[in-house]
């Protein structure tokens, strides 16, 4: 473990951190945007952003640094399969991103996997049938083989689309369509995180390779 991967994890996994963790962070983030000015410590700290919370504030007793790298090394220990840690397919050096397409170490590129963006609505299940992600293709096309890259809602997979089906909704009087991707790649704790998250915002990739 490294200084480098550890600040990765926590700030694109910070859902993997406990309360206690989450609560050192802001204080250890506050400590440093008040630099010791008495009003703005008064300030944080009736706001809850600097803590009384003797737990948390065990977790940061040895420092920043030794801090980070604890809790990036728990995550890996007891929640790898929700990590996912982004390595350029050529040098296998960890990506700035999750997100990332090109190595900021060798140059590789890998944008060209990427078929569409997709963002996500809803999702069900039939029984005997395949779980659904339901959502809209914001570009691009879709095609059955391709993969869902779920990274962006904190699980780390790409299940592989076997089905797509298509439904009408109708919002304010207008016509749309949703697309349903179906997968029976998804573990049950991973449907359940799906279904919690209900609709996200943010399109996330659709690839053709994972």
């Amino acid at each position: 473990m490294n200084l480098e991967t550890a600040k990765y994890i926590i700030d694109y996994f910070p859902n993997l951190m406990t309360e206690k963790e989450r609560i050192a962070l802001r204080h250890l983030n506050s400590e440093f945007k008040t630099d010791g000015n008495p009003k703005m410590e008064k300030m944080y700290r009736k706001k809850g952003w600097l803590t009384d919370d003797q737990d948390a504030l065990n977790l940061i007793k040895n420092g920043s640094e030794s801090f980070r790298l604890n809790v990036a090394d728990r995550i890996i220990k007891e929640r790898s399969s929700d990590l996912y840690l982004n390595k350029c397919p050529n040098c296998e050096k960890l990506t700035r991103t999750p997100q990332s397409r090109q190595c900021r170490f060798c140059g590789h590129n890998w944008h060209d996997i990427k078929v569409a963006d997709f963002k996500l609505n809803s999702s069900f299940q039939l029984t005997g049938q395949h779980f659904f992600i339901l959502g809209e293709i914001t570009n691009g096309t879709v095609e059955i083989g391709n993969y869902i890259d779920l990274t962006m809602v904190g699980l780390n997979c790409k299940p592989k689309i076997e089905s797509i089906e298509y439904a009408l909704k109708k919002v304010n009087g207008k016509a749309f369509e949703d697309i349903a991707l179906g997968t029976n790649e998804l573990a049950e704790n991973q449907k359940e995180k799906i279904k919690k998250i209900g609709s996200f915002g943010t399109p996330f990739d659709i690839v053709k390779e994972k």
